[in-house]
């Protein structure tokens, strides 16, 4: 049964005669989704087709092919699958204010069901979509694992306060997920012609300067591998070498949970069936349930996420009195885009992104918290870190990324610490203490022979 606080209607129209339709976004899986379990759970009710829609954009918030291409080969792998489950999956190119209701409309579409997502640009899409229908529509939180409005009405203090909500309905939402079935009502059979995937490639506008890359394989199927592989390999060790770089420790899942190709409730319940040793499941649970929900929340609640209006107001006044401070060394979009700065270290970790389309989880501290350091004001910090971020990393463009550099420029879900130049009271870092933990010549070595 999928539990009802999952979804929340979004408008006050009964449901009339037509498909249901799920406009697949954020999640782009078929197993372990709760929002197409939800959409068929009403067709079966009112014994009618399905269909689900995906509206590809040819631009999207600075991603370049590198991006476009994982998400596509994951798509092509959900045309597959639904097929044989007997579900039309429509992909169509555009503004999705424009195509969606064309499509609802062309269809004939009775009910549509839609991805719960924080971010402004995919609210504003919904919020016009909606604003031109005349059918129910629903919203799924099939991201989190307790959805974003249940675990808080409100934006978070920090982890500590939203940990203990998070924890007291774990056992409500952290649940098995229930098969999808092979759907008995068909649609049109001529709506269901094969996508021709290359001239949608043709179609796309973007940039050119993050290069396809083979270091992660996209698609459901790879997303479990990448799961079993941690599980048998690394979860043992997790806690005592997540934090080391040139250590293989961490899972590699977060290009799978940005496109949804993997379900963050299916890992927390196969992490929690393992016998590995305690705190690293604790510790790894912790990242990726409330760690994740977390971004979400602030994502969510904070229309500002992606700007340093964002910031807290300590952090916010500590940066402004240290702006005119003496930067021993200032960098450009371009020096930083290029790795061309005097610290080999920071080098390193925008060379790993640029080849693998993912960052080490702890460099992406040190690598912010640099920026922040080099730039004549946060605000201008903030922006390179996003555009760089957005740019390059597979998972760019998502609640953690833009919850991260907050946090690390701006002081968001953090306190005041000691106070130093540039930085004011935000927390630092420096190679010295990232000397202390991991051997850092190693590192930059590793990502010199990517």
């Amino acid at each position: 049964m999928i539990n009802l606080k999952r979804i929340r209607k979004c408008n006050d129209i009964e449901l009339v005669s037509g498909p249901v339709v799920y406009w697949m976004s954020r999640d782009q899986r078929v197993r372990d989704n709760w929002a197409l379990l939800y959409s068929q759970q009403k067709a079966l009710e009112y014994q009618i087709p399905m269909a689900v829609v995906f509206c590809l954009v040819p631009q999207f918030l600075g991603a370049g092919q590198r991006q476009y291409h994982f998400m596509i080969e994951g798509l092509k792998n959900i045309e597959r699958d639904l097929k044989q489950l007997n579900i039309q999956f429509r992909l169509l190119q555009g503004k999705p204010e424009e195509k969606i209701p064309e499509f609802l409309k062309q269809s004939k579409s009775g009910l549509l069901v839609t991805d719960f997502d924080p971010l402004k640009i995919k609210r504003k899409w919904k919020e016009k979509v909606g604003r031109l229908l005349q059918i129910p529509v629903f919203e799924v939180d099939a991201h989190n694992i307790i959805p974003c409005w249940i675990a808080s009405e409100k934006q978070e203090y920090a982890a500590y306060t939203i940990r203990p909500k998070i924890h007291k309905q774990l056992d409500a939402f952290l649940v098995p997920f229930p098969e999808m079935k092979k759907h008995p009502f068909l649609g049109e059979k001529e709506a269901a012609l094969p996508i021709d995937w290359e001239i949608v490639k043709k179609n796309l506008k973007t940039e050119t300067n993050s290069q396809l890359q083979s270091f992660f394989l996209p698609g459901e199927t790879e997303g479990s591998k990448k799961l079993k592989q941690f599980i048998d390999k690394r979860l043992n060790h997790y806690s005592s070498t997540r934090n080391d770089p040139t250590k293989n420790a961490v899972s590699d899942l977060s290009p799978y949970l940005h496109f949804g190709q993997i379900s963050a409730q299916k890992i927390a319940c196969e992490i929690k069936k393992t016998n590995a040793e305690k705190n690293s499941k604790d510790d790894f649970l912790e990242e990726l349930i409330v760690r994740r929900e977390l971004s979400d929340n602030f994502c969510n609640y904070n229309e500002y996420y992606d700007s340093w209006r964002g910031f807290p107001d300590w952090a916010k006044r500590t940066l402004k009195e240290h702006q005119s401070d003496k930067r021993e060394y200032l960098y450009g979009l371009e020096q930083f885009e290029n790795g061309d700065t005097h610290d080999p270290l920071w080098n390193a970790c925008q060379m790993e992104m640029v080849k693998k389309g993912k960052m080490h989880g702890y460099m992406r501290m040190y690598w912010a918290k640099k920026i922040l350091e080099w730039s004549p004001t946060a605000e201008k910090a903030m922006e390179i870190a996003i555009t760089l971020n957005d740019r390059y990393e597979l998972d760019g463009r998502d609640s953690n990324g833009y919850t991260g550099i907050a946090w690390a420029i701006g002081g968001v879900h953090d306190r005041a610490w000691l106070e130093r130049p540039v930085f004011g009271k935000i927390r630092y870092m420096s190679q010295k203490g990232c000397r202390s933990k991991f051997d850092v010549d190693q590192y930059i070595k590793n990502v010199n022979l990517l």
